[in-house]
């Protein structure tokens, strides 16, 4: 003999034992902010107590919305793009959206494709790509037309909805600080050839140097870690007429401070340092980090509201958001030493 069925528990039940309207039961369900604490905490009980679960599928059929965002991305090891994705989780989260994460693990027009493909079988409403300018202005990499997306860290904006910091005014932020402290250059390691975020940033430190008239050294390649700052530290401090140093990032102005360290040219007195990003440890460096503050979740909000706005309207227009940077002065600066 066969067990009858279970009832399912409907949104009105869940209603009618919190004593509430099923919009605020909806709302709950759908982690929207405007519900005060103490009805939501009613309707959870309630929830709880019997046993129900919102039906997805049924929303999405109703709404014609899946209240899911797809984030594509080539990878998590950097301090930005770790950062970024935590903050459009958080904001997503507060809008009443989950997120759906595919690595691409190659930069390819079939791996972008096919991320986009399982996207579109796990059902999502849209699209935030977090990617180097160098995979997407490719040739051979393009987006899937008609798909409501917002790209990160790209100059792409002629074609899609990008959001990015502000990079080439934080480099310049640097650098003009260090000649304003009386050094006559500044060198520069770079983060990798391929990556957006770094070009832009060694260009405003060319750019900067170029307008103020001084020598522009040659640039020390990098590739954001620790380790490669630490060579190119090495090499610097073999420069008799380095006195400033701008990293592309914190992990490798790290480092240039242990090299310093380790050849007995003292921080900030022989040399200052100044790093990008302005990651929770740079307080902590010895000595503490003069470094550029990027607003990650800024960035994370902006993409949030770029695609849901997106999603709301149908339209997919171009254009660049920029977020601003400042710079973040600590230990690490100071003049150069007399006669230098």
């Amino acid at each position: 003999m066969s067990r009858p069925k279970a009832t399912r528990v409907s949104m009105a039940d869940v209603a009618k034992l919190a004593g509430v309207s099923s919009q605020t039961v909806s709302r709950v369900a759908n982690g929207h902010p405007s519900v005060v604490g103490s009805t939501r905490q009613q309707v959870l009980a309630a929830m709880k107590e019997l046993h129900y679960r919102p039906n997805s599928a049924a929303r999405a059929l109703k709404s014609g919305q899946f209240r899911t965002i797809g984030v594509i991305l080539f990878t998590l090891s950097s301090t930005g793009n770790s950062r970024t994705l935590e903050a459009i989780a958080t904001h997503a989260a507060l809008q009443g959206y989950a997120i759906t994460l595919i690595p691409v693990a190659v930069p390819t027009q079939d791996s972008v494709l096919g991320a986009f493909t399982r996207l579109g079988e796990l059902a999502v409403d849209g699209v935030i790509v977090i990617m180097e300018v160098h995979l997407l202005d490719a040739a051979t990499v393009t987006l899937p037309p008609n798909v409501q997306v917002v790209v990160v860290d790209s100059d792409a904006g002629d074609r899609y909805a990008v959001v990015d910091t502000d990079q080439a005014d934080g480099a310049r932020q640097a650098v003009e600080h260090l000649l304003e402290l009386g050094h006559r250059t500044v060198w520069h390691v770079t983060g990798p050839e391929e990556s957006f975020a770094g070009e832009r940033r060694t260009q405003a430190w060319r750019d900067t140097l170029t307008a103020a008239g001084r020598e522009i050294p040659p640039p020390l390649r990098g590739d954001w870690s620790a380790e490669s700052g630490y060579r190119a530290g090495l090499a610097l401090a073999d420069e008799p007429g380095c006195t400033a140093v701008f990293a592309a990032n914190d992990q490798m102005a790290l480092g240039v401070l242990r090299a310093m360290h380790e050849r007995g040219r003292a921080v900030p007195a022989d040399v200052s340092v100044v790093g990008f990003d302005d990651i929770p440890d740079a307080t902590s460096f010895i000595p503490p980090l003069t470094t550029v503050h990027q607003d990650f979740a800024e960035v994370g909000r902006r993409c949030v509201e770029g695609i849901l706005r997106q999603i709301d309207s149908g339209e997919t227009g171009p254009g660049t958001a920029l977020v601003p940077t400042r710079l973040q002065v600590r230990s690490s600066t100071a003049p150069p030493p007399p006669g230098r």
